[in-house]
């Protein structure tokens, strides 16, 4: 019997990995996994406060050793935090699933960030250019390890998970 491949989500803060990831994993019958929630459930912990106390780094070798344990599990819709792309082992993990890109643009992040107060990388400065600075670094990155690319800006939850269905289903 062949293992059953996970399902991983990745792509910026407020593509909607994670409310798309519940619904998906609804469907399938999957458990969802939220990376940055079980970071800040077995840390006892949230973000900001990782990033206070351990810098961006600190967090993200807790969120390396988090995906690691993660992408070992079966039968899960996995949603990463916006940045777990940025270690080649987080990628290199990630390709034991089938990975969806969630692409949403600038303007839709910050509509869907604006009053997230659990985003460290927004609270100082100037938070379109630092999407926008974000998006360039990582794009790149998404694409490298994305098995599909969705676009996220048209069309309700349901129907995003739906179209998310359709192109992964041989391979779940």
């Amino acid at each position: 019997m062949a293992r059953q491949r996970n399902l991983i989500l990745i792509g910026p803060m407020g593509a909607g990995k994670s409310t798309i990831g519940r619904q998906i994993s609804s469907l399938l019958s999957y458990d969802f996994v939220d990376s940055d929630h079980e970071i800040e459930a077995r840390s006892g912990a949230d973000i900001p406060w990782i990033f206070d106390v351990e810098g961006e780094e600190g967090f993200r070798k807790r969120e390396g050793s988090m995906i690691e344990e993660l992408t070992q599990r079966t039968h899960i819709v996995l949603a990463t935090g916006g940045g777990a792309i940025m270690r080649e082992e987080n990628r290199r993990a990630m390709e034991a699933g089938v990975v969806v890109y969630l692409k949403a643009t600038v303007d839709q992040q910050l509509a869907r960030t604006a009053r997230d107060q659990n985003r460290p990388l927004l609270q100082s400065g100037d938070p379109r250019s630092v999407l926008t600075a974000l998006m360039e670094i990582r794009d790149p990155l998404y694409r490298e390890i994305a098995d599909y690319v969705v676009e996220t800006e048209q069309g309700g939850v349901k129907d995003v998970a739906a179209k998310i269905l359709a192109l992964v289903s041989d391979e779940l």
